[in-house]
């Protein structure tokens, strides 16, 4: 399996930020890791390792990137409307640097989903949500869409903002949701055993039914915990069956 080690230092973080490829071809998959964990931290859990088949086989190319969750609502140092602004700070990251970084290693503008579990999954559907031109799907594994959940109370227009569950009931431009609607790839799982909060998912899923936005969850049993193992099984089995005709086509 090919694999790149790459850096560069941010403008919008003012910061070093590293990211690991994997791949040789297919479409773009935009990782992110969950709470305030590293690049290479889907490498170290061998979540990359199951689904290395996808990747050998030229179905899917990843992207693993830094979070900076240490460094905004993770934080209890800081004061809140830090956190805020560093989170919008990230959001710049994304849009401004990590999108036309996999675009130049595609060759061009290409099919490019994100994903991630956790918090992580919190960040890949936020981005998403956010700049539907930029990115054509999400695969969100044991997210929490509710931006409050981390912010210990604290509320201002960038929070609303970066909680799906408070900004998207309100969304109104017929643009941005035409866009949100022609999506084939929104995908939300979870288990229903320890640490597992199924509610998010399915509250995730009765919002976008409402705001008429097609999508796919699954909500598994209670074996399943809110765990490695979970994960390791869970995007493999569910990229086989239901992401990788349609992304590959």
């Amino acid at each position: 399996m090919e694999r790149i080690l790459d850096a560069w230092y941010s403008p919008s973080l003012g910061r070093e930020m590293e990211i690991v490829i994997y791949g040789h071809h297919g479409f773009a998959l935009l990782m992110f890791p969950s709470a305030a964990a590293d690049y290479l931290e889907y490498e170290r859990f061998y979540l990359i390792d199951s689904i290395k088949h996808l990747i050998e086989e030229g179905k899917v190319k990843v992207f693993s990137i830094n979070s900076i969750n240490s460094e905004s609502w993770l934080n209890h140092e800081m004061q809140p409307r830090d956190k805020a602004v560093r989170h919008q700070q990230y959001n710049r990251y994304i849009e401004e640097e990590v999108t036309p970084y996999i675009n130049n290693a595609m060759g061009g503008r290409t099919l490019t989903m994100t994903a991630g579990v956790s918090l992580g999954a919190f960040h890949a559907a936020n981005v998403l949500f956010h700049r539907p031109d930029l990115f054509d799907g999400v695969i969100g594994l044991s997210g929490i869409y509710d931006l409050k959940k981390y912010t210990n109370g604290y509320w201002d227009e960038d929070v609303y903002f970066n909680s799906p569950m408070d900004y998207l009931p309100n969304l109104t431009d017929e643009e941005i949701l035409g866009q949100l609607r022609s999506k084939e790839h929104l995908h939300f799982l979870t288990g229903s055993g320890p640490y597992e909060d199924p509610n998010a998912t399915q509250a995730m899923s009765d919002m976008l039914a409402y705001k008429e936005i097609p999508h796919n969850i699954e909500i598994w049993s209670a074996e399943w915990s809110h765990d490695w193992p979970t994960w390791r099984e869970m995007l493999p089995n569910y990229m086989e069956r239901k992401v990788i005709e349609g992304a590959t086509a």
